[in-house]
């Protein structure tokens, strides 16, 4: 069963969404038979290499609300990723591109470290105020999971990747996507949101019960295990 993630590194629900998943999957059943792939998706695609401004002032300025009603936003936001067990920092959170990081995340699902990767650059973004858009920063982010620096250094001086990026958020906008985190299995059953870890848990569930079984069209004669 494949389950497909769209999820941005800035996204501080995506983060959340995680943890819950990581939940529901450790608690599903047949979860050695699930294999997860996360998705590009760039919620600000035209952001700079590094914002400006602060997170705050930054969300009071695409929200048009108060610095104050910002700061109270982010407050909110850390007591709910509190709740799984995560210290977001927006207070040295530097916001800024993530189109580069997520070209890393596909080479580093060519590595079976795709997660490694995602888990890496979510908690150097949410937690310990990295640049996330600062190739130095995600080369040496990359090289903490395992991947190799040669092809690090080849993703972020090149443009590799950079279609399969821009596939996924295609693949997002066909499918009607349009914010994250959003949950997909096997392109027929979806959630959007970070949804509870029991909601993701039914999830899981329920696309497996779906899963259509083998259409047998005729039948003849055969052995079984009690003779022939």
């Amino acid at each position: 069963m494949h389950v497909e993630i769209w999820s941005d590194i800035a996204c501080p629900w995506c983060y959340v969404g995680k943890r819950r998943f990581e939940a529901a999957l450790a608690a599903f059943e047949h979860r050695d038979a699930v294999r997860v792939t996360w998705r590009s998706f760039e919620l600000d695609p035209h952001a700079p290499r590094e914002r400006p401004v602060d997170g705050a002032t930054h969300l009071s300025e695409k929200y048009g609300t108060s610095r104050a009603q910002a700061l109270e936003m982010q407050r909110g936001m850390t007591q709910v990723a509190a709740g799984v067990g995560l210290d977001f920092r927006f207070d040295l959170a530097r916001g800024g591109n993530t189109f580069d990081a997520h070209r890393l995340l596909h080479l580093a699902a060519a590595h079976e470290l795709q997660d490694a990767l995602k888990e890496r650059l979510m908690r150097a973004y949410l937690t310990q105020g990295e640049a996330i858009g600062d190739p130095a920063v995600l080369e040496r982010l990359a090289l903490d999971v395992g991947l190799p620096q040669d092809g690090v250094r080849d993703v972020l001086e090149t443009d590799r990747f950079a279609a399969e990026v821009r596939d996924d958020e295609r693949t997002a906008a066909s499918l009607r996507i349009s914010a994250v985190p959003f949950f997909v299995v096997d392109r027929a059953v979806g959630a959007a949101g970070a949804q509870p870890a029991e909601v993701l848990g039914e999830l899981l569930q329920s696309a497996w019960d779906a899963r259509p079984g083998l259409a047998v069209v005729a039948t003849g004669a055969s052995c079984d295990v009690d003779g022939c």
